[in-house]
């Protein structure tokens, strides 16, 4: 199971769960992957609605890769992801939200 408090969101490939998370390497995997603009570009991006399939992808890869996943770019390419574009989407907007996000004291 995921665990939101520590930033993971599950995401399912070819029918196969894998936990992501965006780690301080994966972040900086993110940055470097997007090659214009900064992370902040991105999160603005996402709230506004103008993110790009590129974005999704980038941020899924990097999410997954601090998750543990060993695997590149080009494999998402040919794989199923659990819930389709939408739901890609919808799982890299909750990794930049997790990544930022301020635990609230119980």
């Amino acid at each position: 199971m995921a665990n939101p408090w520590a930033g993971e969101v599950a995401v399912w490939l070819d029918g196969r769960r894998h936990v992501a998370k965006l780690t301080l390497g994966a972040l900086a995997e993110l940055e470097a992957a997007l090659a214009a603009g900064s992370l902040i570009d991105l999160v603005e991006r996402f709230e506004a609605g103008r993110f790009s399939t590129r974005d999704v992808l980038a941020l899924l890869v990097a999410g997954l890769r601090g998750g543990g996943w060993q695997g590149e770019g080009e494999d998402l390419r040919t794989v199923e992801i659990g819930g389709g574009p939408v739901e890609a989407a919808r799982v890299a907007a909750e990794l930049l939200a997790r990544a930022f996000a301020v635990p609230r004291a119980k």
